[in-house]
């Protein structure tokens, strides 16, 4: 059975760029890398276990919009009703980003996505605003499952950004989604180019080289991935299924046990259980 890397949605999801918007005034934008942010305002969570930003990219300055905004995390419901109403009597592209995000963070991804692929074309967004949002927009037709679409909304995001590395990661996930290896790989390539030190993409590059029996190839990127970050649940679980396909059954099985200690409530928790169950059963895992 060919496995592939599942799509993992967290804290980090619709982070795109590694950057974070603030519009201060209708007269520019800001951005700070991550390494610079500002300090915390009243959209910066914990949503670890939600899948919206901790750091939303915000299109407006507004008393209502801050609102909005940090509803989502312990209230979604209660935030895209706000941003409905509010949208209603002029609330305009501020409403409308608080509510789409509301809407993925609901359990409507498909929904959420549609209203950030509008905004996005309304004509009032313009330069890497407009690509945040499609990047969004496509993180949120992954979890949908919509591929193709994902694939679309990346690739118009990086015409604008080119060098984005979260939307080369986003763009390779589609492709890979797609069974588009050679694509997938292309952006992977040119994401650690630009960031060597990005482990989820190392990660992403282990599982694509491996389905392509680049057993090597996927060695050298997971131990670079797991030097990077020795407690990274979703690179120990794909390390194990690679030490499986070389053979080394003991191996894959410390790294299963190991992933579902380091973050037990996570997907790749989950994956290293599954993974540890057919071990047990004598079912091969490729």
């Amino acid at each position: 059975m060919n496995i592939r890397r599942p799509v993992i949605i967290g804290a980090a999801f619709l982070a795109i760029g590694a950057i974070i918007l603030v519009v201060g005034n209708l007269g520019g934008i800001d951005w700070w890398p991550r390494s610079e942010q500002p300090a915390a305002t009243p959209v910066d969570l914990a949503t670890d276990n939600l899948p919206v930003p901790p750091f939303p990219p915000r299109i407006a300055e507004d008393d209502q919009y801050d609102k909005c905004m940090t509803m989502i995390a312990d209230d979604p419901e209660g935030a895209e009703a706000i941003a409905t109403s509010w949208q209603a009597t002029g609330g305009g592209d501020a409403a409308i980003h608080c509510q789409a995000l509301a809407a993925i963070a609901s359990g409507e991804p498909e929904t959420g996505a549609e209203m950030l692929e509008k905004l996005a074309h309304g004509g009032k967004v313009q330069g890497f605003t407009r690509a945040v949002l499609l990047g969004q927009a496509a993180e949120a037709r992954m979890m949908a499952e919509q591929a193709e679409q994902a694939l679309r909304d990346t690739t118009e995001a990086l015409s604008i950004s080119p060098n984005d590395v979260d939307l080369l990661i986003g763009r390779a996930e589609a492709s890979d989604a797609l069974d588009r290896s050679g694509d997938a790989l292309d952006d992977l390539n040119q994401a650690l180019t630009l960031d060597p030190s990005r482990g989820d993409a190392l990660v992403m590059r282990t599982s694509v080289w491996r389905r392509m029996d680049m057993l090597e190839e996927a060695r050298s990127d997971i131990d670079k991935a797991l030097a990077i970050d020795p407690e990274d649940a979703e690179a120990l679980v794909e390390r194990g299924i690679l030490r499986q396909a070389m053979g080394d059954l003991a191996g894959a099985r410390e790294d299963w046990s190991h992933a579902r200690t380091v973050d037990p409530n996570s997907d790749a928790a989950e994956q290293a259980e599954q993974n540890l169950t057919l071990l047990d059963s004598g079912a091969a895992r490729k």
